[in-house]
């Protein structure tokens, strides 16, 4: 389809605002992948956990925040299971625009997201449920982090099942955070219902319990060796419970870990049929040595001249003013350094070992686990540079704790009792404190590396757009391979069409939208592909043309704000810009009346998308 040099002038003259979002956001609370936020809620004093832990001679309390619904009064103390209320939120925040994390998930999130889209598809009554559901979740974005999705987990965890969703107990007893968003409890509801997310649930529960079964030996490998190193039986019980959801809807990158009361969840996303365990033992650790501390929380006050040498470590808040907070963690930290994994291979004796070759063996093994000593020192050093300056007096006692056959639990009191505190006031005087803080291990996510169509986005929003192009172009090859998925072909011309609006080819701009328009899976890109095409109708003051595409996005229905108000934008008025018009002369084909200006081609500065 070829325009005439009038139709060029004008669309390539108004390329810059024509692109306007060429980089928009297309995506729900994505944070930074190198500076993501905490997805734990637990601020001071944990959320909901044991309230009023402070420095005080009193002993701790115990908030009347009330278990989530997913523990089982008579269930078992530790458990790994799937959740039906956890899937329903979890697949509306998806409908959403929750993209975090998912080129990195497994596949049956994209699947059931497909699922959802076409049931969305062939149901007008599920899109305007979708809309409602989707317009409190954009009204109320805080953050622009994971936060943002927090809230959501924290009130699926205290909601009932599926097709009640009603909370299970009062607002004064749920965590902090998920009273603020409850009231999208009406739209969850309808949206559920509309899309039928139970009978969706039910086709891929099966692939939710294989995934556990999976994760289930690791996970038990975990806790039976916790347990072995800590001297505490895996059968004590004391009303606690230990608690990990799966959910591989939610994005990998982040553990949400969650403290309410005396019981203890975890909410995690496998990749590739694996959790990231240190993460679950981290939490598991808090499961195990909190009790033992708070316990002995008065005892500790003498402890306090400690927090005056942190003032200027780079700690939270909550560890720099409770000591109680901080003792716990570096205790934790100085058992994780103790068993880390240092990447040395432990040595092995040879099998034909003689008598006369002890000395040498003997050597040679004292020499390997020297070497994995110096890889914890320097992880020790790290740590009392963050500010956890009482991890080296937990980590000495440690390796005097590992030749005593008594428990920790046995143990704690003479740990706590025995600090020597002006001795450790000083050694913490002495550290030089690190200008940053590392990432909690809660919200510890390596910087994502882009590629594919991922890093194509990327260097189209730094201005890249040869090499955008290019990427975008390999994807379309690669959507033959069956390891490709097809579904981003769509995405891939969506691309090319941008960098060719950018780029002053609007030949090249409108046939990428349309093949963008005719492949995309993904409703989002699709809406806005007949957007873009709307006004570049409207440009070429096709205005008849221009409507039908503006009314195909309104049909799309991707749930988005700015998408409706785009379209609707469109449908009321011609889209166009400084300098365009569609009166008679403009419309002229007289050569007289055409300007003989050359074509701007250059890319300016992008537009508002809205």
């Amino acid at each position: 389809m070829m325009m005439s040099s009038r139709t060029f002038f004008r669309i390539s003259a108004c390329a810059v605002a024509l692109a306007l979002s060429a980089t928009a956001h297309f995506s729900f609370a994505q944070a930074d992948d190198q500076n993501s936020s905490s997805s734990s809620s637990k601020p001071s004093g944990k959320s909901g956990g044991k309230a009023g832990q402070s420095s005080s001679s009193t002993a701790p309390t115990f908030s009347q925040e009330k278990a989530p619904s997913l523990v089982d009064p008579a269930g078992p103390a530790i458990s790994l299971v799937p959740s039906e209320t956890l899937f329903t939120m979890a697949a509306t925040l998806n409908a959403c625009g929750y993209d975090e994390g998912l080129a990195e998930s497994d596949p049956i999130r994209q699947r059931l997201r497909d699922e959802v889209n076409q049931a969305l598809a062939s149901n007008e009554d599920a899109r305007a449920k979708r809309d409602k559901v989707c317009l409190y979740i954009a009204q109320h974005r805080m953050t622009g982090t994971e936060k943002d999705v927090s809230q959501y987990i924290s009130l699926a965890l205290y909601l009932t099942p599926p097709p009640e969703l009603e909370t299970s107990v009062e607002l004064p007893e749920m965590p902090p955070d998920s009273t603020q968003v409850v009231e999208v409890l009406p739209f969850l509801r309808d949206f559920a219902a509309a899309v039928d997310l139970h009978g969706i649930w039910l086709t891929n529960r099966r692939t939710y319990d294989e995934t556990v079964n999976r994760l289930h030996e690791a996970m038990t490998k975990m806790i039976l060796s916790t347990n072995y190193y800590l001297k505490m039986p895996a059968s004590t019980y004391d009303g606690r419970r230990f608690l990990v959801v799966v959910e591989p809807q939610l994005s990998p990158r982040t553990i949400n870990a969650r403290v309410y009361g005396a019981d203890y969840v975890v909410v995690v996303s496998p990749v590739n049929g694996a959790i990231r365990m240190v993460d679950v033992r981290h939490t598991y650790l808090h499961y195990m040595i909190e009790p033992l501390l708070y316990q002995r929380s008065t005892a500790m006050d003498r402890f306090l001249p400690i927090l005056r040498e942190v003032r200027d470590a780079p700690l939270e808040y909550r560890f720099r003013a409770d000591i109680v907070e901080l003792t716990i963690e570096c205790l934790i930290k100085a058992v994780e350094t103790r068993t880390m994994d240092t990447g040395i291979p432990p040595y092995v004796a040879p099998a034909d070992e003689k008598r006369s070759d002890f000395e040498r063996v003997e050597r040679e093994r004292n020499a390997v686990q020297q070497k994995m000593e110096q890889v914890r020192q320097a992880h020790l050093r790290h740590e009392m540079a963050q500010g956890f300056v009482l991890t080296q007096y937990f980590y000495e006692q440690m390796v005097q704790f590992e030749k005593d056959p008594a428990s920790l639990k046995d143990t704690i009191g003479e740990l706590v009792y025995s600090m020597d505190v002006d001795h450790e006031q000083h050694r913490a005087r002495a550290v030089t404190f690190d200008q940053q803080a590392d990432q909690d291990v809660l919200r510890r996510t390596a910087p994502r590396k882009l590629a594919g169509l991922d890093l194509a986005e990327a260097r189209l929003a730094a201005g890249d757009y040869a090499t955008a192009s290019a990427l975008a172009r390999s994807a379309l090859v690669a959507t033959g391979t069956s390891t490709y998925q097809a579904a981003d072909a769509g995405r891939a011309n969506f691309i090319l069409a941008r960098a060719a609006i950018l780029t002053g080819h609007p030949d090249e701009a409108l046939s990428g939208f349309e093949k963008a328009a005719a492949t995309a899976k993904e409703t989002r890109i699709l809406a806005w592909s007949h957007i873009y095409l709307g006004r570049m109708m409207d440009l070429d003051c096709k205005r008849d043309e221009a409507m039908s595409q503006y009314k195909a996005a309104l049909a799309v229905r991707d749930g988005q704000q700015d998408t409706r108000l785009a379209a609707e934008r469109g449908v009321k008025a011609a889209y166009s810009v400084k300098g365009h018009t569609c009166d008679a002369d403009g419309d002229s084909d007289d050569p007289d009346t055409k300007p003989d200006t050359k074509p701007d081609t250059k890319p300016g500065p992008a537009s508002s998308p809205n």
